[in-house]
């Protein structure tokens, strides 16, 4: 990986938030709630693939999980995320978030009703820039209200798809 200092994801988040925000309330008052979900989802799930291929860009070999788990301390930082790895191989990553900072940031921020788009939604998004092989299963979400996020990464080969 690069040496390139990247600020913590929540702060980079915390930044978008502040602007989607604006945008939203504004795409909301002149479309609708719905069409102001879908340009803000379709945004920055795009944002998101662009990040996974820009992380996989400094890589010399296609991304696999012991890559994924070398950049998870870009979104943990600073306690960002409390999780449990429940299994890491080469061809499964599953952990469980018990806390989100980045729901707890956008309810205090007023965004608690758009959180899903500002984060949850990119997870899956980032695999499809960083390995397209690399499929995202979460039935759940802190930021949906549940008691925790569970996370199911496993590595799909062309002939199962």
């Amino acid at each position: 990986m690069s040496e390139q200092r990247r600020i913590p994801i929540i702060e980079q988040r915390r930044i978008e938030a502040n602007v989607l925000a604006s945008v939203y309330q504004e795409l909301k008052a002149r479309r609708g709630e719905g069409e102001a979900r879908s340009v803000i989802g379709d945004a920055v799930t795009r944002a998101a693939i662009r990040q996974g291929e820009s992380f996989a860009g400094e890589l010399d070999h296609p991304a696999d999980f012991a890559d994924f788990s070398a950049i998870l301390p870009n979104w943990t930082a600073g306690g960002a995320l409390e999780m449990t790895v429940l299994e890491a191989g080469p061809e499964t990553l599953s952990f469980n978030v018990t806390r989100c900072r980045y729901a707890e940031m956008y309810r205090a921020m007023g965004l608690g009703d758009i959180g899903d788009l500002l984060s949850c939604n990119r997870d899956g998004a980032f695999c499809e820039g960083f390995n397209p092989k690399m499929k995202l299963r979460r039935t759940q979400t802190i930021m949906s209200g549940a008691s925790h996020c569970d996370f199911r990464y496993s590595m799909e080969d062309e002939a199962a798809q």
